[in-house]
């Protein structure tokens, strides 16, 4: 069960931090630099998917191995999990995408890595509290 509530954790929180940023932030971003090929609403179901899978990655690969280690270093290992993560994502659209700016890269990727590590937090505490 704690990986159930370390999952909702985490994804909670991602998807309430993800959605802010969408709206108010990057949404405007992305409208400027990429015109009309971006959507004007998300694909739900493919979002839906998306946070699924990344908050199944957070749990396993930084929550449950987390264990004794210090609170810095699971905060830091989110960080360069969504590093790696929106890191991919964007660099592979910079080499595939005529649209794709560096602009774009660089702001994606340092919201990748803080609220990445912003989520492992809630998922670390409830996967602690449960054990």
């Amino acid at each position: 069960m704690k990986y159930l509530y370390a999952f909702f954790a985490t994804s909670v929180l991602l998807v309430a931090l993800d959605a802010l940023w969408l709206k108010f932030v990057m949404g405007a971003i992305f409208k400027s630099e990429l015109g009309e090929i971006a959507l004007e609403k998300p694909r739900v179901a493919a979002a839906a998917m998306l946070y699924l899978l990344y908050s199944v990655g957070l749990v396993a690969f930084i929550v449950a191995q987390s264990g004794t280690v210090p609170w810095p270093r699971t905060l830091l290992m989110g960080a360069l999990f969504g590093l790696v993560a929106y890191g991919t994502y964007d660099l592979t659209n910079m080499a595939t995408l005529r649209a794709w700016s560096w602009k774009l890269v660089a702001i994606d990727i340092a919201w990748g890595s803080f609220v990445t590590m912003l989520s492992v937090a809630p998922a670390r505490a409830v996967f602690q509290l449960t054990e």
